[in-house]
């Protein structure tokens, strides 16, 4: 990986940590108990408990992912940041890009799978 495409690879995790923070004080806001005295209807109230419980498993989701990305960005100065764990050969920058928190080159995710 260059020095240019580790730079640029790094701007990105640090853009994504940052709209995850954003995203997980939503998630929070759309996960908030529901109130049993609200004056919904039964049915909006089992709506709104469905919603809660979607939204509750998309903020773990995020969480994880914030978690992921903030341990990536501190190996980024790693000599062995960006190689397979498995196979030790680089991983293509574009799956970094896509999926930074990744630790395996294609061929070695597929084996896995």
């Amino acid at each position: 990986m260059t020095k240019e495409e580790k730079e640029k690879l790094e701007n990105h995790i640090k853009e994504n940590i940052e709209k995850l923070k954003k995203d997980i004080v939503s998630y929070k806001q759309l996960t908030r108990p529901i109130a049993p005295d609200n004056a919904i209807g039964r049915l909006t109230r089992m709506e709104a408990i469905s919603s809660k419980s979607i939204n509750e498993a998309t903020l773990s989701r995020a969480k994880q992912t914030l978690s992921k990305l903030e341990r990536v960005l501190k190996m980024a100065d790693a000599p062995d940041f960006g190689l397979c764990r498995t196979c030790e050969e680089p991983i293509p920058f574009g799956r970094l890009m896509i999926v930074p928190e990744t630790d395996l080159c294609v061929k070695c995710a597929e084996t896995v799978s």
